[in-house]
């Protein structure tokens, strides 16, 4: 049976996917905790996350299982390790479906930015970093017309460490550039994107799937940077007809 690993975004858990973990009965379905998420122990100290100590992670928990390849799938952070899985271990990775994610590192202005959330978040907390990013992180029409995404994100992010929180944007600001992944990428690739995403903009996903060689794109209408929680039907039917040609 195939196996799929869902990879969360930051800052958010598994529950994330909590949609496509229920809908994909049909596949063998592993949603981790990421270091410092969820239920997850992590370090203390910022500097020990990374996007290779997230894939390390990954990797011993497939070896736990005897999980000799899975198809990969991240949303935003989870897509940047997943670049860091090709990078490192190619041959554990069957296919690939990258979400609302960007290949390119961060600049100058977004590292400033990285920093001074971390810093909010030790100030205020972890809340303090929801309301800070959940205008960015929903589209427009989710944040009218969906109070109950709205507040399961919220509550989301309002659960997570401090500690996760501020390693988490350390490993963010710190990731290296993968747009030189793109183009050796040898596995079937769904990509995924939403209309009204700000974050990881529709068109700038579409110019990185026509990079990736063997690759679909889909543009999830009504939903900007968590698609998954925004439209779960869309991207559940996408994910599954993507992992059914797989065979």
């Amino acid at each position: 049976m195939t196996t799929v690993l869902f990879i969360h975004g930051f800052p958010f858990d598994h529950l994330m996917w909590r949609h496509q973990v229920a809908a994909l009965s049909g596949w063998r379905v592993i949603a981790p905790d990421l270091r410092g998420a969820g239920a997850a122990l992590g370090p203390s100290a910022p500097d020990e996350y990374s996007m290779a100590g997230y894939a390390n992670d990954l990797i011993a928990l497939l070896d736990g299982m005897h999980v000799q390849q899975a198809v990969v799938c991240g949303l935003s952070m989870g897509g940047y390790i997943i670049f860091e899985l090709l990078r490192r271990f190619p041959e554990r990775v069957g296919a690939v479906i990258l979400c609302n994610t960007k290949a390119e590192a961060d600049t100058p202005d977004a590292k400033r930015g990285r920093d001074a959330l971390a810093a909010r978040a030790r100030r205020d907390g972890a809340l303090a970093v929801a309301d800070e990013m959940i205008p960015r992180l929903l589209s427009p029409a989710t944040q009218k017309q969906r109070p109950d995404v709205v507040r399961e994100v919220r509550e989301m992010i309002g659960r997570q460490s401090v500690t996760g929180v501020a390693g988490a944007l350390h490993a963010l600001r710190e990731r290296p550039d993968s747009t030189a992944v793109l183009d050796r990428i040898a596995v079937p690739t769904l990509v995924v994107a939403g209309d009204d995403d700000v974050i990881a903009p529709a068109n700038e996903m579409k110019q990185m799937a026509e990079v990736i060689p063997d690759t679909e794109f889909v543009l999830v209408r009504g939903a900007g940077h968590l698609t998954p929680l925004e439209q779960p039907l869309v991207v559940n039917a996408a994910v599954a007809a993507f992992l059914e040609k797989l065979g």
